[in-house]
């Protein structure tokens, strides 16, 4: 017998600004269900306005776990989340409640669905000599060494991704594996959440509704005082944390407070760097995703 309680995973995702938080809310109050955040900024404490975090009064209607875990200084990684959702998803299923994942972060919501975590330990000193390697002979300089390293080819590798060329060629050195092997082993680990039936929900709007939504809630988060909110996370230590710093809204902001663009050009670089990500979503959603049980379109 399918028991709806114990076993399914019902997970809501979508681009930035479709409408998840108050769809996932009125979502789990129907179910009785309690809600896993799947979003990487919402993890630090005092992010609130430029991650439009869930209000005191949302957060009321409706438990929410894996909001502001860490200080703004500490960075939080994959590996972590993947602890934490764990632990958070038992102890919801253990008090008889169900379980409703929301969010829009690509790896924190892969890992729903695949393995994420890779175990290959890479030393600072092979970081440091890989990174050398890209200052001296670029990109092509890494393909060559990986190539070499790999002789059966480099299996399903973006050979133009920089990142992933680094990350690639560190994880071959640490191991003395070839990247094909490497990434045999990998898709071969467990799947964090196997025991789970999953319910995958995607939401979607009109491209145009959704550009206008974006600069709407922007507009909004000036408004609410993100500018002062970025400096109140400054003076706690945001710029030691290089994935807080890397977060839209307040990397513009950072900016404009160092002086490197005017604030009548601030709203429109949010904007502008929020659609970008909204097109990134939407390529991860259809390619790193399998298809959703549910697609809702507003």
């Amino acid at each position: 017998m399918h028991n709806f309680m114990t076993q399914t995973l019902h997970i809501i995702t979508g681009p930035t600004a479709v409408g998840k938080t108050e769809y996932a809310l009125s979502y789990a109050e129907k179910h009785n269900a309690e809600i896993v955040s799947c979003d990487a900024s919402l993890v630090y404490r005092g992010m609130d306005i430029g991650t439009a975090k869930p209000s005191p009064a949302e957060i009321a209607r409706v438990p929410h776990h894996l909001i502001d875990l860490n200080a703004v200084d500490q960075p939080y990684h994959i590996a972590a989340y993947v602890r934490d959702s764990k632990a958070a998803v038992a102890d919801i299923f253990a008090r008889g409640k169900s379980v409703v994942v929301a969010g829009g972060s690509g790896f924190y919501l892969k890992s729903f669905f695949a393995p994420v975590i890779d175990i290959v330990v890479v030393s600072d000193a092979i970081r440091a000599r890989v990174a050398e390697l890209y200052a001296a002979d670029g990109l092509e300089g890494l393909v060559a060494d990986l190539r070499q390293r790999s002789p059966v080819g480099i299996g399903n590798l973006d050979a133009l991704n920089p990142r992933r060329v680094l990350r690639a060629l560190e994880r071959c050195i640490a191991s003395g594996k070839s990247l094909p092997d490497l990434q045999a082993e990998f898709a071969a680990r467990p799947e964090p959440f196997a025991d789970y039936e999953k319910q995958y929900i995607l939401l979607e709007r009109d491209p145009e509704n959704l550009r206008q939504r974006i600069v709407h809630r922007v507009d909004q988060m000036l408004q609410a005082g993100l500018v002062e909110e970025v400096e109140c996370l400054r003076e706690l230590g945001l710029e030691k944390n290089p994935s807080a710093v890397a977060a839209i809204g307040y990397r513009e902001t950072l900016e404009y407070l160092k002086g490197a663009i005017q604030l009548k050009s601030l709203a429109p670089s949010i904007v502008q760097n929020t659609n970008h990500l909204v097109k990134k979503q939407g390529t991860w959603f259809r390619t790193q995703i399998r298809k959703p049980d549910q697609l809702i379109t507003f």
